[in-house]
């Protein structure tokens, strides 16, 4: 078993852990590899030994998160040496009898969570649980609710529209004493996401009670009535309102940190692929070459199509997964970009299934990152020279630093978190704290006057997507749409 290490905090760690247990209800926005996870783990340790709270803490996290990461971050350091992480994790069975298991600490995918609130309504068990802290807090940020009064029974209770996880989560958010949201990216889209998140803590004292309240009071419509504008005044006001209980901690403020080095590598269309990439963005449908139709009814499908064109492979049905090859421009660039790498390995992110089947076929010696923990073992011990990723698999719990520090991507998605998730497994906060003097480099193989570059400069700017889409289109077609 590797021995228990010494917990000496940095310097910011102590003001996330006087954070968390000076402040009920409070967020913690830290990048990964910053330490919060075992920063809160303290929190709770000290609350729970000195009598502030009494009963034990429920996490909810992304799957891996919640089975692997907090369990192991507690099995690393002495101090938590009392403190026992039970994963409700598993099928139903399993998941009960974890919850019987005695311990400070339990966690559960956000997925199983109306599972477990269905639970103790169906026993008339009383939630057990003292502290939430909802790690990767994003994933509330669909909640538009509001809080309603009974008139029979003058009690409140929750109504409203928005996402099913976080609808049920509410239910029980503000009968539980202490809430702790966890994230290093609050905002990936923009202030929209904070208010779903904030609600958690306040009840929408601070942002509003319902999200109608939020965003008639910071935002405006575009012309179109259908995109969200934030008012010049909207961000300073929003952040002093969140000023006393969200504590950002800037990396930058606390280590010598490089910014990643990145390479655009850019590549043509050939002119037959050219020609169908051009009747996508004028039209509704193109034909291929070999005479199948492949349509695309909205602009959204469209844009779809248009990136699968970039990458050199695109979806013909989209029911049996039939797809066409029809260029490999990226994989050629792809090769170079590995073969200037000299034998260091590379993680390639990818996001379409014909993507990676094709680069598997191209590339003999790489592998997907999976679900298992050797897959990440080998990469980190540098057995494995390429490795194929997909944005939504490279998230959250995973230290990928060890293995490299260079990263392509392939193909390229709208999602800002995704891809700045995936950049973090490598990215410069781990690999300085990893003992690791070397840069980062990010590679972004990009077609030519495609969606490609509409994609990255919408990531950049945090615009939305098809406001960014349809002003590239209209630049490519000569201000013509």
């Amino acid at each position: 078993m590797t021995p228990r290490k010494e917990f000496k905090p940095r310097k910011y760690q102590p003001l996330i852990i006087d954070h968390v247990i000076a402040h009920q209800r409070c967020a913690v926005w830290a990048g990964m590899g910053m330490g919060k996870t075992v920063s809160v783990l303290t929190a709770i340790d000290l609350m729970q030994l000195t009598g502030i709270e009494l009963k034990p803490a429920l996490v909810i996290a992304p799957l891996r998160v919640a089975k692997t990461t907090w369990p192991e971050e507690v099995a690393q350091w002495a101090h938590l040496a009392n403190l026992r992480v039970v994963p409700l994790i598993g099928n139903e069975m399993q998941r009960v009898r974890a919850m019987r298991e005695k311990a400070q600490v339990y966690t559960i995918n956000y997925e199983n969570l109306p599972w477990l609130l269905d639970y103790h309504i169906a026993t008339k068990t009383k939630w057990p649980y003292g502290t939430i802290v909802a790690d990767e807090s994003t994933k509330l940020k669909g909640l538009r609710v509001t809080v309603k009064i009974n008139k029979k029974t003058g009690k409140e209770y929750v109504s409203g529209q928005g996402a099913k996880r976080a609808k049920a989560i509410a239910k029980i958010a503000h009968h539980t004493n202490r809430w702790i949201n966890l994230t290093g990216t609050p905002a990936p889209n923009g202030l929209m996401d904070l208010w779903g998140q904030t609600w958690f803590i306040d009840k929408g004292v601070r942002l509003g009670r319902s999200f109608t309240a939020f965003a008639d009071r910071w935002f405006k419509r575009d012309y179109s009535g259908y995109k969200w504008e934030a008012l010049p005044h909207a961000q300073g006001e929003v952040q002093k309102l969140l000023s006393d209980v969200c504590l950002y901690v800037d990396p930058k403020d606390y280590f010598n940190l490089a910014d990643p080095i990145i390479t655009p590598v850019y590549v043509e269309l050939p002119p037959n692929v050219r020609k169908h990439y051009n009747a996508m963005e004028r039209a509704l449908y193109f034909q291929l070459e070999t005479g199948q139709e492949v349509e695309a009814f909205n602009a959204a499908a469209r844009s779809i199509k248009c990136l699968q064109l970039a990458q050199g492979a695109v979806y013909t049905d989209t029911e049996t997964k039939a797809y066409e090859e029809v260029h490999d421009e990226k994989l050629s660039a792809l090769e170079d970009i590995i073969e200037e790498a000299a034998g260091m390995p590379v993680v390639v992110a990818y996001h379409f299934r014909p993507d990676l089947i094709r680069l598997q076929k191209h590339f003999k010696n790489a592998r997907v990152l999976d679900n298992k923990p050797q897959t990440q073992r080998d990469w980190n011990a540098g057995k494995i020279p390429i490795l194929l990723t997909h944005p939504e698999s490279a998230g959250h719990g995973l230290n990928l630093q060890h293995g490299g520090n260079i990263i392509v991507f392939y193909g390229h998605w709208w999602n800002l978190e995704s891809y700045l998730q995936v950049v973090e497994r490598i990215g410069p906060v781990r690999q300085l704290q990893s003992g690791y003097d070397r840069p980062v480099f990010i590679y972004n193989i990009i077609a030519k006057n495609t969606v490609d570059e509409d994609v990255i400069e919408s990531r950049i700017n945090k615009n939305e997507t098809m406001e960014v889409l349809k002003a590239g289109i209209k630049k490519r077609q000569g201000g013509k749409v």
